[in-house]
């Protein structure tokens, strides 16, 4: 489905595209937009979670706006909580460049961008200087690539962006730093999410697990995350695996793989999920999410809400409301 200067985006290389948005999101966002909870859709959705009031069920997920630059804007767009980073205690420039792909024939994309942003520091100071917080703010930390100690950068991630979060999201899941997957499994995992239990105050932590876990692996991740007090779980992060259904040339470039060809695999693991906590833990469901249908399949399934990404690089800005219009008028 094209939408107004998908040609134009779509003729720039993607990392640079992604620049060009967040740019065009910065300056909208400067206007004084319309934010979620201002429409009659909006209101018929509102949900509490983790003593959060959500006013829609959609949010948009980590990776987007990395350094926390284009917040207003893309409050604009509709979503009910945005979630900006991933962000370290300390700067880094991630992956070597090409390190953004996009699967046109999959609506899918690859990225190996290796948490590059501009450190945790600087993008609190941008939160901070926001006149008005436009509405649900999520935070998604991570450990530096050369960190010797890993443990400890959550632990500072999660105690500095604690004043200014409504929550954090805990993020072990990603592919693209080496080893970081391996704490997800028990006991590096309650070691974890015990310092940063320790370091939040009261602000609520999530954590973002990856599809590929396995169903002994997906449930140590949940007992882990219920017994250290963890007030949701993010299911899921980009895949690692390529089903045999791709097409695009670029299918065969290293990192994760997120948009509709996760769909299938995120919301099984979403099931798993549901089933492995017995409902003692809030679930949100995240991939290959590109609709009102998809994601009520979701809501369906036992998630409380959604996250959304890589579609609006092949739906456009306007999806986030046109899934919660399509969300209302089911309700």
């Amino acid at each position: 489905m094209a939408y107004p200067l998908r040609s134009a985006l779509f003729a720039l290389d993607p990392e640079t595209a992604h620049r060009a948005t967040i740019a065009a999101l910065q300056l909208w966002g400067g206007l004084g937009t319309p934010f979620a909870g201002d429409s009659p859709a909006d209101r018929s959705l509102a949900v509490r979670v983790a003593g959060i009031d959500f006013p829609n069920p959609v949010g948009l997920a980590a990776g987007l706006d990395k350094n926390a630059e284009a917040i207003a804007g893309l409050f604009g767009l509709g979503f009910g909580a945005v979630e900006v980073g991933t962000l370290t205690p300390r700067p880094q420039p991630g992956n070597p460049r090409p390190r953004l792909f996009r699967l046109v024939e999959d609506e899918a994309v690859i990225n190996r961008m290796g948490f590059n942003n501009h450190g945790i520091d600087a993008a609190l100071g941008r939160i901070a200087a926001m006149r008005r917080r436009p509405g649900v703010l999520g935070i998604n930390v991570g450990a530096n690539k050369d960190s010797t100690d890993r443990v400890a950068d959550y632990a500072v991630g999660v105690g500095k962006a604690a004043a200014h979060a409504d929550y954090i999201t805990i993020n072990v899941s990603s592919p693209n730093t080496p080893g970081l997957r391996d704490l997800q499994a028990r006991p590096a995992l309650d070691e974890l999410l015990a310092a940063c239990d320790a370091a939040r105050g009261s602000t609520p932590i999530f954590l973002k697990v990856a599809p590929d876990l396995d169903r002994a692996g997906l449930d140590g991740a949940i007992r882990a995350a219920i017994d250290n007090r963890i007030d949701a779980l993010i299911v899921s992060n980009t895949t690692i695996g390529r089903p045999d259904s791709l097409r695009a040339p670029e299918r065969a470039e290293a990192g994760g793989l997120s948009g509709a060809p996760l769909r299938d695999l995120a919301r099984a693991k979403l099931i798993e999920a549901r089933e492995a906590s017995g409902g003692q833990l809030p679930l949100i469901s995240a991939g290959g999410i590109d609709g009102a249908d998809e994601a009520k399949r979701r809501l369906d399934a036992g998630a409380v809400l959604v996250q959304v990404y890589s579609a609006l690089v092949y739906r456009g800005p306007g999806l986030a409301r046109a899934i919660v219009r399509g969300l209302a008028a089911t309700a």
